[in-house]
C-alpha cells in the first residue's frame, strides 16, 4: 500500500527555479499541510516578538524570505528542498506548545515538539520511510526544525565549539543538513517577523555562523581522525579534536534499535547470527509481560545479561525497540566496562513495518508502534562511537 498523499506533489510546491516561490495554493491542497496551515493560522504569538500576528502569517514571510535568499537559492536541489520543507513546518509545534503564561503568550520546546510532529507525518503521510533517500530527507527537515533556534544561542555556550560540531555531525547520516543551512533558516526566521530586536539577533546568528566557520564545521561534519577521538569529546572527555585518541576499548557492543516490526531478528540472523543476545522480547515473554505492562523488570533482567557479557568481554546485541534518548543509559553501561558501542538503527516503509507487526506471533498493537513512532529519537552521530542508519 502506498502512502495516501504524494510527496511529490508536496515538493513540487516548494521554491525552485526560475522563480523560487512557494506556491501555497497546491500546499493547501494537502490534506495534512492543510491541517497544520489551519492551526498555525488559529496560533498567536507574543506580540512583543511577533508583531505581525499569527504563526501561518510569520511562516508565509519566512518563506518568503528564504525563497529570496542568493544562498538559498544556491544551493544543491536536495539541501533546498530540505531547508525549504523546514521553513514551512518550523513552528508547527507552536499549534500545541503555546500557552498563557502570566499572561504573556510562551511556546516552550516547540521546535523538538515540531520536529516530531514533522517526523510522524512525513513518515506515514507522505511516505518518507524505508528507503534512504526518504530518510536522510526527512530527517534534515526534522533536525533542522528541531534546532533552528540553536543559532541564537550557539556562540554564548559553554565548549561551544564542541557543541557546533556536534550538531554539524548530523549532516553524515542526514547530508542535507548543516550548519550553514541551519543559520540561513534562523535568519529567514528573523527577518520573517515583527519586531525591534531583529538587527541584533541577526547579528548574533552571524556570530554563531563565523563560530562555526572557525571551528571547520559550517558546511559539513568536522574531519575528527577517528571516531574513538569524536565520541570521547562529545561525551565531555577533555581531548582535543584534532588528536587520534588511543582506542583501549576491548570489543563492540552493537545496539540495535527501530520501531516493533522492522525487522531487528532477521537483521541478526543475517549479520550476526553467532553473537550472543540480550532481546527484551524474549525476557518480556519469559515474564508473561506484555508491551504494554510496566517494563522494570524487563530492563532490570536485561541489563543483568548484558553485565555478564561485558565482564566477559564478550561482544553481544542488544536487541530493542530503544526508540527515545533513554537508550544512552545502555551506551554508557557499555562504555563504563570498556567496550565501544555501535548503534544501529533499522527502518522499513510505514506500511511494510505494520504487515511485519501483524505477521509475528507476539504482534504488538498498532496503536503502540503509533506511539512509538511519536515519540521517536534516532540516533546521531557521537551518541556513540559509531551510528549507523538501516533501511530493510
Amino acid at each position: 500500500m502506498s502512502a495516501p498523499y504524494d510527496i511529490k506533489a508536496l515538493l513540487a510546491a516548494l521554491p525552485q527555479p526560475p522563480d523560487y516561490r512557494y506556491d501555497w495554493p497546491a500546499l493547501a491542497a494537502l490534506p495534512p499541510i492543510r491541517k497544520l496551515m489551519d492551526g498555525m493560522a488559529q496560533t498567536q504569538q507574543n506580540p512583543a516578538w511577533h508583531g505581525e500576528g499569527d504563526v501561518l502569517t510569520h511562516t508565509r514571510m519566512v518563506c518568503r524570505e528564504l525563497a529570496g535568499l542568493a544562498e538559498f537559492r544556491a544551493l544543491a536541489d536536495a539541501s533546498r528542498q530540505a531547508l525549504a520543507l523546514a521553513a514551512l513546518l518550523h513552528d508547527i509545534g507552536k499549534i500545541t506548545c503555546t500557552q498563557l503564561e502570566d499572561g504573556v503568550l510562551t511556546s516552550p520546546r516547540h521546535g523538538p515538539v515540531g520536529a516530531q510532529q514533522a517526523r510522524v507525518m512525513l513518515w506515514t503521510d507522505f511516505g518518507l520511510s524505508g528507503d534512504p533517500c526518504s530518510q536522510q530527507l526527512r530527517e534534515a527537515v526534522c533536525h533542522l526544525i528541531r534546532y533552528h533556534t540553536q543559532p541564537l544561542h550557539l556562540y554564548q555556550r559553554k565548549r561551544a565549539d564542541t557543541r557546533a560540531r556536534q550538531l554539524a555531525a548530523i549532516g553524515q547520516n542526514a547530508p542535507a543538513f548543516s550548519l550553514r543551512a541551519l543559520c540561513l533558516l534562523s535568519e529567514a526566521d528573523m527577518r520573517g517577523r515583527i519586531a525591534d530586536d531583529t538587527p541584533e539577533n541577526l547579528e548574533t546568528i552571524g556570530l554563531t555562523r563565523l563560530l562555526a566557520e572557525e571551528s571547520g564545521c559550517l558546511n559539513g561534519p568536522y574531519p575528527f581522525r577517528s571516531a574513538h577521538t569524536a565520541r570521547a569529546l562529545f561525551a565531555g572527555g577533555n581531548v582535543w579534536a584534532d588528536q587520534e585518541l588511543y582506542d583501549d576499548t576491548w570489543g563492540e557492543v552493537t545496539l540495535l534499535c527501530g520501531l516493533p516490526g522492522t525487522g531487528k531478528d532477521t537483521w541478526i540472523a543475517a549479520n550476526a547470527p553467532d553473537l550472543p543476545t540480550v532481546c527484551l522480547d524474549d525476557i518480556r515473554r519469559s515474564l508473561h509481560l506484555s508491551p504494554e505492562d510496566n517494563q522494570g523488570r524487563v530492563v532490570q533482567a536485561a541489563r543483568e545479561r548484558a553485565r555478564g557479557f561485558l565482564r566477559q568481554h564478550q561482544p553481544f546485541i542488544l536487541n530493542a525497540t530503544h526508540v527515545t534518548s533513554q537508550r544512552s543509559q545502555w551506551i554508557t553501561l557499555c562504555e563504563q566496562y570498556g567496550a565501544r558501542v555501535r548503534v544501529l538503527w533499522l527502518e522499513t516503509a510505514w506500511e511494510e513495518n505494520l504487515r511485519r507487526n501483524a505477521a509475528r506471533p507476539s504482534s504488538v498493537p498498532e496503536a503502540v508502534i503509533g506511539r512509538m513512532l511519536e515519540k521517536l529519537e534516532p540516533p546521531l552521530p557521537g551518541d556513540a562511537e559509531r551510528v549507523d542508519w538501516v533501511c530493510v
